[in-house]
């Protein structure tokens, strides 16, 4: 029998997975895999027992919010390990499975790994830590880390547009400066994101014609902090329409990129708190990840 490590939160999203579970469990052996499950204990706890035990196996799953795969991912590139990895996506947000079109519906996501193919994806280093999808900093970034697990599980997304909003009255404008493959650009910015996604916390979404989650390169979008209310609703529209040539914000790709801030001036990634860096590098991982998807299903 193949060897599968099933890593699950149990307090994803409303924790609607939890009643599948024996039936997840049962279509895995069902497809020959010999199934380790691990329920997570704690921030971290993921990424350790995926650190100790994935080279031992032939397949990773992970069942959870983007969190829980952010933590199932480092665990498996510090290890070293060229193992594949499924995600059922459980979360309140599911950023990342949005980007790919991953399943929503539990049942089918765990179908879909048994079904698939290993399709290979970037990752971002952001320091010594990993992202799969976002390192954000500004208007509405606190809100994913900071809004409690209970209350994202009673109201679900709107949990973080809630926190987003109360945000509003709080946010300072952040002077950053970034070096983006050697080009140099300055200034006080409302919102900074260096992504490798088509939804950033729901609440900014790319067009997907611009973004390819495999191509070795990031997307940098940068928002100038708005000086009247004319600039504000000249963003609010270029947002809303996915075009990015207004002279608010910018947009561009990306293999490496050095960002200088204030070392007070928190970050987020994939939806989780990062400290502040005086100074930092986000570096793209090409092909980094193996992720096991039923490639031909329709969106």
């Amino acid at each position: 029998m193949k060897k599968m490590l099933f890593v699950m939160n149990s307090y994803s999203g409303m924790r609607r997975a939890n009643r599948y579970l024996t039936d997840i469990i049962a279509l895995f052996n069902r497809a020959d895999y010999e199934v380790t499950v691990h329920m997570t204990g704690g921030q971290g706890d993921a990424a350790r027992v995926v650190e100790s035990r994935a080279k031992d196996m032939d397949i990773v799953v992970c069942c959870g919010g983007d969190g829980t795969f952010n933590e199932t991912i480092s665990g498996l590139l510090r290890a070293g390990a060229d193992v594949p990895v499924g995600y059922i996506p459980a979360g309140s947000t599911n950023d990342f499975a949005s980007s790919l079109k991953l399943s929503g519906d539990i049942m089918q996501a765990a179908a879909d790994i048994v079904e698939g193919e290993p399709v290979s994806y970037d990752v971002g280093k952001f320091g010594d830590r990993y992202f799969s999808y976002v390192a954000s900093f500004g208007a509405f970034t606190k809100a994913s880390y900071a809004t409690p697990q209970n209350v994202k599980n009673a109201i679900g997304h709107m949990a973080y547009l809630l926190g987003g909003i109360s945000e509003l009255s709080q946010i300072k404008n952040e002077h950053v400066r970034m070096e983006i493959d050697g080009q140099v650009i300055e200034d006080d910015f409302l919102f900074g994101a260096i992504s490798n996604s088509t939804s950033l916390a729901g609440i900014v979404s790319l067009n997907p014609e611009l973004v390819d989650m495999a191509d070795g390169e990031f997307e940098v979008i940068l928002v100038r902090a708005p000086r009247n209310l004319t600039e504000i609703t000249e963003c609010i529209q270029a947002v809303q329409a996915q075009k990015y040539s207004c002279a608010m914000i910018t947009f561009q790709r990306a293999r490496h990129v050095r960002i200088y801030a204030d070392p007070q001036m928190p970050w987020t990634l994939d939806g989780e708190r990062e400290e502040g860096h005086e100074c930092v590098d986000a570096v793209n991982l090409h092909h980094a990840i193996r992720l096991v998807q039923r490639v031909n299903r329709d969106a």
